[in-house]
């Protein structure tokens, strides 16, 4: 008899999206010449930046031919993406990083959900709350932990953000294995300083722990003195590896590019305490079980690092935090207190009620999605998150919906 692995089970009947989803639809069935305006899952809506678009045309032509033509590619991506992403994000910064130490792949939601696989499934694992669910969930799927009771699971470490302590997570009061840390943050667009960021190294190096970072948004940092990796901080490398994706940064959420940075001082330990390089235990799981990006998707990528990329890019960032405003400042006209929404395209939102009948009201009566922040974890209720990525003309129209549906 083929068994199911059971610690599917114990996951929520469905994941925060797919409910959201499942509200808009029913919403919209019901009243079906009404207009919805999404403002809660972060999908961008701009198209690509011409020069990727561009890059985009010439390798399909490239593939149209005998000569250009490209069948498998490394597994890692191509060395033109790899050293472009180390030099412009990396060592333009002070960071060390070298291009074998990036890891090309279709996706950061796939690789902060994947990466778990190569340690061991009694690893302490430490999360922030509210979170991304995908980082729970995975590990859920992975046999970590508990079962789901009062609206935490047994066996992994919550680590509270709130009001109260800036939304940035203290040190854990037990020891753990893994951390995950997401800065600019998502779900509450909130990020951390340097010092912040070192006070974590400093205790995964103490603990020989492993920080995993997701900076899928750190191309909405514009203040100068935020780090915009973690590799700015010291003995990062040690300890941590980074996540990032072109998704948010230039438009990629249907085009699918991102990459994992993985360090080579980076360690972790056997049951006989034999220390193993991380860089090559992913090597080995990303080589088996991915066969790459496209060419032309890499090819496309690699154009936002020229002087014409960099530039449209920087627009189209502009554009969402110029969104951003709007909403915080709508917002907080109302009455609401918030964070993010400066250097992040999320507003992070006090609803001073249950989260999700704000979701509700808020798409019954003004027909606009957001996200509640219930669906983050426990530390979420009463909050909601309003994602910047939409039409000026459509947030600028959402707010001036909600403003009438709440005065």
């Amino acid at each position: 008899m083929i068994r199911i692995n059971e610690n599917y089970t114990k996951l929520q009947a469905s994941y925060l999206f797919s409910d959201i989803a499942k509200r808009v639809a029913a919403f919209q069935e019901a009243n079906p010449e009404a207009e919805v305006i999404k403002l809660g899952i972060g999908d961008v809506t701009r198209a690509l930046p011409q020069a990727c678009i561009d890059a985009f045309h010439q390798a399909v032509d490239d593939m149209a031919t005998e000569e250009g033509f490209h069948g498998y590619g490394p597994e890692q991506g191509y060395a033109f993406l790899r050293d472009a992403i180390a030099l412009n994000d990396y060592q333009s910064r002070g960071a060390s990083i070298s291009a074998d130490e990036i890891f090309v792949s279709d996706g950061a939601k796939c690789d902060t959900g994947n990466i778990q696989e190569i340690f061991s499934t009694d690893a302490v694992v430490a999360i922030p709350d509210p979170v991304y669910p995908v980082y729970l969930d995975t590990n859920v799927m992975a046999g970590r932990t508990g079962d789901f009771e009062e609206g935490r699971f047994g066996g992994m470490v919550y680590l509270d953000c709130t009001e109260e302590n800036g939304f940035f997570p203290a040190l854990p009061d037990e020891p753990v294995d893994l951390i995950y840390l997401c800065f600019p943050n998502n779900p509450t667009g909130t990020h951390a300083t340097k010092e912040q960021l070192q006070t974590w190294v400093d205790y995964a190096r103490n603990n020989k722990a492993i920080i995993l970072y997701d900076a899928a948004y750190e191309a909405f940092v514009t203040d100068e003195n935020l780090p915009r990796t973690i590799y700015e901080v010291e003995g990062a490398k040690e300890v941590a590896i980074e996540f990032r994706s072109f998704s948010k940064t230039a438009g990629f959420t249907g085009t699918r590019c991102a990459f994992a940075v993985i360090p080579k001082e980076l360690k972790a330990w056997d049951a006989d305490g034999k220390a193993h390089s991380v860089h090559t235990l992913w090597n080995r799981r990303h080589c088996t079980k991915f066969n790459g990006v496209s060419y032309p998707v890499q090819k496309a990528a690699a154009a936002i690092y020229t002087d014409e990329g960099k530039a449209q890019v920087k627009e189209l960032v502009s554009y969402y935090l110029e969104n951003a405003a709007i909403i915080r400042k709508e917002m907080s006209a109302l009455g609401f207190n918030l964070v993010g929404g400066d250097n992040s395209p999320y507003i992070w939102i006090n609803g001073k009620t249950d989260s999700w009948k704000f979701f509700d009201r808020l798409l019954n009566e003004a027909g606009v999605v957001c996200t509640p922040g219930a669906g983050f974890g426990s530390c979420g209720e009463g909050f909601i998150r309003i994602s910047a990525f939409n039409s000026r003309e459509n947030v600028e129209k959402a707010m001036k919906r909600i403003r009438k549906a709440l005065a």
